[in-house]
């Protein structure tokens, strides 16, 4: 009887977060959708996804078993043409862009904030502690404060991010820090970070793509 009642309660315990989990993945309103469901356009945007630098980054959406790919990328399917320019502004943006990967992420997270994007948030805080920001900045966005001890270039990126969002213009002041610091390109690349990444929040926002394993929703919300 004991030995019974104990695996009746690892089953619970067990199935308790998958059920969450598939409860939260049945509000996705974009199916993920499978190789044999694809359109021969549709198929080659994965494979471009998949064989691009993404693919190495464990945990991305690009990253999906089964040939197939998670949201943002997912919800792109459902227009490929439109979806591979995207991908590709996107991999510049995250791989090639003169800002860095700490800065870029750092730019991310302001965006995703702004949004209230969960799902970006979540996938990438972690990348931007990898990166090398230092996780009380992260936590300060999360909370809506101005994070302090910030470095110079953070400063900048974060000012110019937030006006940017919230002002919908940025100030002279700003404008000649992130000049001073990056030049022009670098003024012109953080703008593309901030606007594709207010898309790709938009596109997981709509989707209501779930938190992976039912997990709970990383931002709190703001009064």
């Amino acid at each position: 009887m004991r030995s019974f009642l104990r695996l009746t309660l690892a089953a619970a315990l067990c199935a308790a977060p998958l059920s969450g989990a598939l409860a939260q993945e049945s509000q996705r309103r974009f199916r993920i959708l499978k190789p044999e469901e694809m359109t021969p356009a549709q198929r080659d945007l994965v494979r471009s996804i998949q064989s691009g630098p993404r693919a190495s980054v464990q945990g991305s959406a690009a990253n999906q078993s089964g040939g197939t790919v998670g949201s943002p990328f997912n919800v792109f399917l459902r227009s490929p043409e439109l979806g591979e320019d995207l991908q590709k502004v996107g991999s510049y943006i995250r791989f090639k862009s003169t800002l860095g990967q700490r800065l870029t992420e750092l730019a991310i997270l302001v965006t995703a904030r702004y949004w209230n994007a969960q799902y970006e948030w979540h996938a990438h805080h972690r990348l931007a502690l990898q990166a090398g920001l230092d996780p009380k900045i992260a936590e300060e966005i999360a909370h809506g404060r101005r994070p302090s001890g910030m470095k110079a270039d953070e400063e900048a990126v974060y000012d110019f991010s937030r006006e940017l969002h919230y002002d919908k213009q940025v100030s002279d002041v700003t404008y000649r820090k992130v000049i001073e610091l990056f030049g022009e390109q670098g003024a012109m690349d953080l703008m593309a970070v901030n606007g594709y990444y207010s898309l790709v929040s938009m596109v997981l926002n709509v989707d209501r793509t779930p938190i992976p394993n039912g997990g709970p929703n990383p931002l709190p919300v703001l009064k």
